[in-house]
C-alpha cells in the first residue's frame, strides 16, 4: 500500500508546474519534478541519489549554504542563482523549506525554483537608475531616496543628505527622515503621503518644509513612486529637491502681482488688457463696476457685447491701429455709448502689449471717465455766455438808465429853473403841473426798470412742466373781453398733450405780450388772426405765435426790435418794453426767441423752449 502512494506522490510531484525537489538530511536528492530537472538539465534516471550540494557549488555556493541551515536549524531559507551569461541569462531564487514526515521528524528539505528574470532586470534598472540619479543629483541638484520594505532599509544619496545638513556617514531610518519635516501641516503631509504609497501604490509629489540638521527651515519637493512586484509594493522610490529660492521668488512674484491687483482695482480708472482679437484677458474692478458686469462675465468679451455698434465699431478700429503700428493713443477724447442708451465721455490711452519675444500681443487700455468733467465744462461754457449775455444786457441796461434818467434829470432842472424864475401865479401852477407830469413818468419808468431787473436776477423761480395747450386757453378765457372788443380770432393748434418747462408767471407773460402787440399793431384792413402752433424739436420746443398784422421792417428794425423803449408803428399805445420784457423772460430760461416778418402781411414770433432740465 505504502509503495502505491510512493508510486502516486511521484507522479503527483513529477508534474507540478513549480520546479519542486525533495532533498533527505545527507542533502541527497530524493525525488523531483521534471520542471526542476529541466531547470539544472538533469536527467530524471541520473539525478536521483546526487549530492545537491555538488549541484548548486557550480551556480551558487550560497544555496548549498541555505540548504545547510535549512537542514540543521528546520528554518525556511532562500538563495538566488543564475543560469547563462548575458543575454541568455537567466535568474532563479531557491526556497528551502524543513520537510518533515508524519511524527513531525525533520527528513530533509522542500526545494522549490522560481524564474525571477524580469524582476532582477526590474531591480538591475532601477539600481541603474539610482546611481545615474545619484551621479547628476550634485549638477541638478536632485537627490534621490529609496526605502525597502522588507527590509525596512531606507537610502539617501549624497546630495538628499547635503539639503538635509547630515554627514555624508549618516543612515536614516523613516522615523527619523519624517521627523525632519516642520511640525504641524507638513509632517502629517509625507505621513500620509508615505502610509498611501504603501499600502494604496498611490504616487506622490508635493512641496513640504523641512527643518535641517542645523536648524534652518527650507523649502523641499518631494515625490515618490512606489515599486511592485507581485502585486505587492515591495519599495519607494524618489526624488528630493531644495526649492528653497524658488519658492521665495514665487511667494515674492505673488505678493508683487497682489500688490499690483491691488492697485489696479483701487486706481479710479477704468483698466483692461486685450488680446490680438480685441477681447479682454483682464478687467480691473472699476471697469466691472461701469459695465455692471463680474470679472467672469467679462473676460473674453469685445466692446460689441458692451457698447453700441456705432462705439464698438470705433473702439476695435482703434485697438487694431495701436497694435498695427505699435503707436500708443495717449489721452484721446472718446465717447462710449452703452447697450441701454447711458453715455460716457472718456479720456483713454491705448497702449501695445509687447511678449517676451519683442512681438505684440495685445494691449494694455487705461480709461478716465470724464463725463462729469464735462458736464462741468458745459456748465462753465453756459455761464461765460450768460454772463457774456448779461454783461451785455448789464453795459444795455446802463446806457438805457443813463439816457433815461438823465432826460428825466434835465426836465426836471429845467422846470424847476423856470419856476424859480416865474412871477406870474398862472404860469407857476403850469410849470407845477409839468413838474407833476415828469415825476409820474419818472416813476414809470424807474418801475419798467425794477422789472427788467426782477428778471435778470430773479434766481430763485423753478421751471414746471406746464402744459402749453391749456395755458393758452387759460389766457383766452383771462382776456376774452379783450379778444371781444377787438374782434380777434385765435387758432390755438398746439396739441393737448404738449408740456413744456417752462416759470408759470413768465410763460403767461409772453404769451399775454404777444397777444396784445398782436392787436396793438393790427391792420385795419381785415380782420385780426393769430395762430398758435407747437412741435418738438430734439431736446426742446417750438413754439410759433403767428399775425396777420402790420407786419415790421426788419431790414429797417431787425437789430432793434427787442430793445427797449423800441417803437415803429404811430401806435400812442405802444411804450416798446413788452418785446423787450419776454426776450429777457425767455433767456432767463436758457431759451430763445426769433422773428420772421413781412411788411402788411403779418408777423411770426419762434419761442424756443429748452427741455434740458427735464
Amino acid at each position: 500500500m505504502k509503495a502505491v502512494e510512493r508510486i502516486a506522490q511521484h507522479y503527483l510531484l513529477k508534474q507540478l508546474p513549480t520546479a519542486t525537489a525533495l532533498v533527505g538530511v545527507d542533502g541527497i536528492l530524493v525525488d523531483a519534478s521534471d520542471s526542476w530537472l529541466h531547470t539544472f538539465g538533469l536527467c530524471s534516471k541520473d539525478a536521483i541519489g546526487i549530492l545537491v550540494y555538488d549541484l548548486f557549488m557550480g551556480y551558487n555556493t550560497d544555496c548549498g549554504k541555505s540548504l545547510r541551515e535549512c537542514l540543521g536549524k528546520s528554518t525556511a531559507q532562500t538563495c538566488r542563482f543564475k543560469k547563462g551569461d548575458g543575454s541568455s541569462e537567466v535568474w532563479y531564487e531557491n526556497t528551502f523549506t524543513p520537510w518533515y514526515d508524519e511524527r513531525e521528524n525533520l527528513i530533509g528539505s522542500i526545494i522549490q525554483a522560481q524564474n525571477i528574470t524580469e524582476e532582477i532586470k526590474k531591480e538591475k534598472e532601477l539600481n541603474r537608475m539610482i546611481n545615474l540619479l545619484s551621479t547628476k543629483s550634485e549638477v541638478a541638484k536632485v537627490g534621490c531616496w529609496e526605502y525597502n520594505i522588507n527590509t525596512e532599509q531606507l537610502f539617501w544619496c549624497d546630495e538628499t543628505k547635503k539639503i538635509h545638513k547630515v554627514p555624508a556617514s549618516y543612515t536614516p531610518n523613516v522615523n527619523e527622515a519624517i521627523s525632519f519635516y516642520k511640525q504641524g501641516y507638513s509632517r502629517n503631509k509625507i505621513s500620509m503621503l508615505f502610509h498611501k504609497a504603501m499600502e494604496k501604490g498611490i504616487p506622490f509629489n508635493e512641496k513640504l518644509v523641512i527643518i535641517t540638521d542645523n536648524g534652518e527651515e527650507r523649502w523641499v519637493r518631494v515625490s515618490g513612486k512606489p515599486i511592485e512586484q507581485n502585486g505587492e509594493v515591495v519599495k519607494l522610490f524618489g526624488t528630493f529637491q531644495d526649492i528653497h529660492e524658488q519658492v521665495l521668488s514665487e511667494l515674492q512674484t505673488k505678493q508683487s502681482q497682489q500688490l499690483l491687483t491691488t492697485l489696479i482695482d483701487n486706481i479710479p480708472m477704468n483698466v483692461f488688457i486685450k488680446d490680438t482679437d480685441s477681447r479682454k484677458i483682464l478687467v480691473n474692478k472699476a471697469e466691472c463696476d461701469y459695465l455692471g458686469k463680474s470679472h467672469e462675465e467679462l473676460i473674453g468679451t469685445t466692446d460689441f457685447d458692451t457698447f453700441d455698434k456705432e462705439s464698438a465699431k470705433i473702439s476695435v478700429h482703434e485697438d487694431l491701429e495701436v497694435m498695427r503700428t505699435q503707436k500708443p493713443m495717449i489721452g484721446k477724447e472718446t465717447l462710449c455709448v452703452k447697450k441701454n442708451g447711458e453715455t460716457t465721455h472718456f479720456l483713454t490711452s491705448k497702449i501695445p502689449l509687447f511678449d517676451l519675444d519683442g512681438k505684440v500681443n495685445g494691449l494694455i487700455g487705461i480709461s478716465m471717465d470724464i463725463t462729469g468733467l464735462k458736464k462741468k465744462e458745459d456748465q462753465m461754457r453756459n455761464l461765460i455766455n450768460v454772463t457774456s449775455l448779461q454783461n451785455k444786457k448789464l453795459i444795455n441796461f446802463a446806457h438805457i438808465v443813463s439816457h433815461n434818467l438823465r432826460s428825466h434829470s434835465a426836465n426836471f432842472s429845467m422846470l424847476l429853473k423856470f419856476l424859480a424864475n416865474e412871477e406870474d401865479e398862472t404860469e407857476k401852477e403850469r410849470i407845477v403841473g409839468m413838474l407833476s407830469n415828469a415825476s409820474n413818468n419818472l416813476m414809470e419808468t424807474l418801475e419798467d426798470l425794477n422789472q427788467i431787473v426782477d428778471i435778470n436776477t430773479n434766481v430763485n423761480l423753478e421751471k414746471k412742466p406746464i402744459n402749453l395747450h391749456q395755458n393758452i386757453t387759460k389766457i383766452q378765457k383771462n382776456l376774452s373781453a379783450f379778444l371781444e372788443k377787438h374782434k380777434l380770432e385765435v387758432e390755438n393748434n398746439v396739441p393737448e398733450n404738449l408740456e413744456i418747462q417752462s416759470i408759470p408767471a413768465y410763460l403767461d407773460s409772453i404769451i399775454l405780450n404777444l397777444m396784445t402787440n398782436a392787436v396793438k399793431y393790427r391792420s385795419l384792413d381785415r380782420k385780426l388772426t393769430i395762430v398758435l402752433s407747437a412741435k418738438k424739436h430734439g431736446r426742446g420746443t417750438i413754439f410759433s405765435f403767428s399775425d396777420n398784422g402790420l407786419g415790421i421792417d426788419l431790414e429797417k428794425y431787425g437789430n432793434k426790435l427787442f430793445g427797449m423803449y423800441k417803437t415803429f408803428h404811430n401806435n400812442k399805445e405802444a411804450r416798446g418794453l413788452g418785446l423787450y420784457i419776454i426776450k429777457n423772460q425767455i433767456e432767463a430760461m436758457g431759451g430763445s426767441i426769433t422773428v420772421s416778418s413781412e411788411v402788411d402781411k403779418g408777423t411770426t414770433f419762434n419761442v424756443y423752449f429748452n427741455e434740458e432740465d427735464k
